[in-house]
């Protein structure tokens, strides 16, 4: 069936809105060498960017003649990636370098020690020729509830996370690539993802004041792009959520906070839009209430084109201000001025990641080094748009020490006690150790892990990512790694087995 936006294939705008509007989009699409017809003729009307994902990425050559390509149909496309470290991350095919989530950086709270990390990332999206990164996470973390921000967080106390951002902005710019603050005003007081949900934020705005300070910072910093939250905050707007707000990205971004860079959305698919709005009328809205550029991440460009067509008949309609969409796409051609191409690279700290994680590991009452032990490692599966790896503990113990036994569980066995009879019989005159990965939101970890030690109190138990409840607060009861990056294993499995 052939889709309407055959419609609009011949500009019947003035050139200059036209161009305009497709500079307010970044759209995302399939394939890791061919550039699909469709985003050459959104790219020739003058697409702002395109986002890459694993999708993208087979190996660095593939990725470099990519990006090469891509610019090679305009000199100016942004060529973005979310590229946060730890455990999330579509780089690892192109040899990404291995750095901790946020929350460990934080953690260690060595600000120099995060600028290495943040610029071993850069260094490595500036040899791809990718030249925006849709990082660092702002926001605050002291929702235990919250599923969503978490690790990605460098923190809950709003100074730590300042000076955590200043020092990760200020590494990425020396680098020549485009930083990204996210999600404006705060997504770490809800306990909605907003991928699956529309989030709700309801406290009080004294309190919502301490997850805008770090955006502050932020654009103090010099950061050039902010990122919107698909979260409703009552005290702020009780309409709408903060990417389709005027009062929050007008008065409040753009008033209060004084930031004249570019705001782009959250990608309009996630569902707390598409499934209230649509995605083509979340691009309509959005621009009007003061985004720059809507990020359309699904790599069917259908998508992509209803988006930029609902924008279009906006215009001709009168909806859409023409005044509003030059004064984004002038944001956005700034933008695309001043990170043109990468800078020339140079050679990155390639153990910063791990010296962090291996600062940020925490915990008491281990016996020693650990040798044969029986690991269980309890996690559920990679979210979907986060592209975590899929990691486990036991891979990271057994390249320390080859005689370690165990295995990874990534979610509810069809027979509980089966398992546990199992694994208990497997770490007999071995020490165990029991790891999960945020078991406070998924029960049947909890389950597991208190059988296991009822039948193993000398079990040593290992929290991947946050303390779980029942830990002592801020350290877990054995070993805690504050994210489940590869190095953050690592330098779990380097603790539980002395290496």
């Amino acid at each position: 069936m052939a889709h309407p936006e055959h419609v609009h294939d011949r500009p019947d705008l003035p050139a200059d809105l036209d161009e305009a509007a497709h500079r307010c989009l970044v759209a995302g699409f399939g394939g890791a060498t061919a550039v699909p017809d469709p985003l050459k003729r959104l790219i020739d009307r003058g697409l702002g960017g395109v986002i890459l994902f694993t999708r993208n990425v087979r190996d660095a050559d593939q990725l470099r003649g990519l990006t090469e390509r891509l610019r090679a149909l305009r000199p100016d496309l942004l060529v973005a990636i979310d590229n946060e470290g730890g455990g999330i991350g579509h780089l690892v095919g192109a040899g990404a370098p291995d750095v901790p989530g946020n929350f460990a950086l934080g953690v260690v709270d060595d600000t120099e020690l995060t600028a290495r990390c943040a610029d071993a990332l850069a260094g490595h999206l500036a040899s791809l020729g990718i030249t925006a990164s849709y990082a660092p996470v702002a926001d605050l973390q002291h929702q235990s509830r919250n599923p969503i921000v978490r690790t990605r967080s460098f923190g809950a106390d709003p100074a730590l996370v300042s000076r955590q951002l200043r020092a990760w902005i200020t590494a990425t710019e020396a680098r020549g690539i485009a930083s990204c603050a996210k999600h404006f005003p705060g997504h770490g007081g809800t306990e909605t993802d907003s991928h699956h949900d529309m989030a709700v934020d309801p406290r009080p705005y004294d309190e919502l004041a301490q997850d805008i300070e770090p955006f502050r910072a932020a654009v103090a910093a010099g950061v050039p792009m902010l990122m919107s939250a698909h979260v409703v905050y009552p005290e702020l707007d009780p309409e709408r959520p903060a990417t389709l707000s005027p009062r929050i990205l007008g008065e409040l971004l753009r008033g209060d906070l004084g930031f004249d860079g570019v705001l782009v959305s959250d990608a309009l698919e996630m569902k707390a839009i598409s499934d209230r709005y649509g995605e083509a009328a979340g691009a309509r809205l959005a621009l009007a209430a003061g985004a720059d550029q809507v990020i359309v991440a699904v790599a069917d460009l259908d998508v992509t084109l209803a988006c930029r067509d609902a924008v279009l008949q906006a215009l001709r309609d009168g909806e859409l201000p023409a005044e509003r969409v030059l004064e984004a796409a002038g944001r956005v051609r700034r933008l695309a001025e001043r990170y043109t191409a990468p800078a020339e690279t140079g050679p990155w700290d390639a153990d910063a990641g791990l010296a962090a994680a291996r600062r940020a590991v925490s915990g008491q009452g281990l016996p020693g080094p650990m040798r044969g032990a029986h690991v269980v490692d309890l996690f559920p599966p990679p979210h979907p748009a986060l592209n975590w790896g899929g990691e486990d503990l036991l891979t990271e113990v057994r390249a320390l020490d080859p005689t370690a036994t165990g295995t990874a569980v990534t979610e509810d066995p069809a027979d509980p006690a089966g398992l546990i009879a199992e694994v208990l019989r497997g770490a007999e005159g071995s020490p165990l150790v029991v790891a999960t990965y945020d078991a406070g939101l998924h029960p049947w970890q909890l389950r597991l892990r208190d059988a296991l030690l009822a039948g193993r109190p000398d079990a040593v138990r290992v929290a991947t990512g946050l303390p779980d409840p029942g830990d002592t607060e801020g350290e877990a009861v054995g070993l805690c790694s504050y994210g489940r990056g590869r190095v953050n294993l690592r330098a779990v499995a380097e603790a539980l087995t002395g290496a």
